[in-house]
């Protein structure tokens, strides 16, 4: 009779291997995410950035961990990831009006949006 070996592998290591696992996937993602971007249509039409050019670089440079990049490019991507984050699940478990702070939030990544689109159009050819 043959004797049989079998191999148990630890749940720690079993939580390693597949964090590996999913950090070379996000790796090759954030590689390739270039190909993935949409463009915007009002540039394409008036050759002219609006206001929510620059999110997506933006976004991904937070999530390779670039905060500084992430702001020259779109500084309003934080507050708007912010304010989806708070209003989102407030107003889905709340049912009622807008609390003051999310109505805040609101005016508050409004400006930031509006106030960043004004400061990329003026200098727009001044480089």
């Amino acid at each position: 009779m043959i004797p049989s070996i079998s191999f148990q592998i630890h749940p720690t290591l079993n939580l390693l291997i597949l964090d590996i696992y999913i950090l070379s996937a996000w790796s090759l993602f954030l590689d390739q995410a270039d190909d993935f971007f949409l463009s915007c249509p009002f540039k394409a039409l008036t050759d002219m950035d609006c206001p929510g050019c620059g999110f997506q670089r933006s976004f991904f440079a937070l999530l390779e961990g670039d905060l500084q990049r992430s702001f020259h490019l779109y500084p309003a991507t934080v507050p708007l990831l912010l304010t989806f984050a708070i209003a989102v699940p407030a107003n889905y478990f709340m049912k009622k009006e807008p609390s003051w702070l999310i109505k805040t939030l609101y005016l508050l990544t409004g400006f930031i949006v509006f106030g960043s689109y004004l400061y990329k159009m003026y200098y727009r050819h001044q480089h």
